[in-house]
């Protein structure tokens, strides 16, 4: 919503902080003046941004920016693609009732190319509609395919340490990558643990457990990092299942192991984001690239 703004205002020189809304609602809680307007808003923002020293600072946009767009346009299109791909179940048991599609096969274009095949030996109205629904999806299955093409170049140029983390591919590299932008914005790797929510929080002393599940930060760098722990953990050059085996046999369930290898990972995705940060030239003065 302020990117235009942000933009102009740093094309004209001033320096730009991020103010998360959390900071900014506090101390409109705290103020002697109730309600909520634009000037309230505005004291509360300034009080927030006097108190915290290490805010994010804004940034021109660079090639961040354009990848994740790309990875939020291609995640767009494979859930659309799903969707059709669920309606599209439907038609053939009614056209052919014989015929059995293995579950994920209608992204594969031989299987698109044979029920258009056995379509065109039916007629009536249900055979035009699954036609039409196989011909978009084999169009929405092209460009996703393009567009993670495209991911990989960017991700290889952005974050090339990163693709060599055991488990990561290329499509969870560019959702990280993407949301992460820069990493040298956060003060420690502990930071970068809080922001994705793998950091646990800590719980009174008299519970059971001294910490608890953080539901808060980014879901979906989480998301990336949880398919990267899922991947590793069925084998897929981690060095410390065994490790983590011998806390299951502890008592930890494979849940909680997960979230330890999580936290593992969030440090080492860290680490490798750090190597890759350079000293790069802002190429785009349009957009800013996301800070917070």
């Amino acid at each position: 919503m302020t990117r235009r703004l942000e933009a102009d205002l740093l094309r004209a020189g001033e320096a730009v902080r991020r103010v998360p809304a959390r900071l900014m609602a506090s101390e409109r809680r705290a103020a002697r003046s109730r309600g909520k307007s634009d000037p309230i808003d505005v004291l509360a923002v300034a009080r927030a941004a006097v108190r915290e020293l290490d805010l994010p600072i804004a940034r021109l946009a660079g090639e961040a920016r354009q990848l994740r767009l790309h990875v939020d346009h291609r995640d767009d299109l494979v859930a659309e693609r799903t969707r059709i791909q669920s309606r599209l179940r439907w038609h053939p048991h009614e056209l052919f009732p014989e015929l059995v599609v293995p579950p994920k096969a209608l992204r594969r274009q031989h299987v698109l190319d044979l029920l258009e095949q056995r379509r065109c030996a039916e007629s009536g109205t249900v055979a035009v509609i699954a036609c039409e629904l196989v011909v978009r999806t084999r169009e929405l299955t092209i460009r996703a395919n393009e567009l993670e093409r495209e991911i990989a170049v960017i991700v290889r140029r952005l974050a090339p340490s990163l693709l060599l983390a055991a488990g990561c591919g290329v499509l969870s590299a560019g959702k990280i990558a993407g949301e992460v932008a820069r990493t040298d914005r956060f003060r420690s790797c502990d930071a970068f643990a809080r922001w994705n929510g793998t950091a646990p929080i800590a719980v009174w002393s008299g519970n059971s457990r001294n910490q608890r599940l953080n539901r808060g930060g980014n879901r979906q760098v989480n998301a990336a990092l949880h398919r990267i722990a899922i991947t590793q953990w069925r084998g897929v050059g981690f060095q410390g299942r065994a490790h983590l085996e011998r806390l299951m046999h502890g008592g930890t369930t494979k849940t909680e192991v997960l979230r330890i290898l999580r936290c593992r990972l969030s440090d080492e995705v860290f680490r490798r984001l750090m190597a890759d940060v350079l000293p790069v030239a802002e190429t785009s003065t349009d957009d800013l690239s996301i800070a917070a």
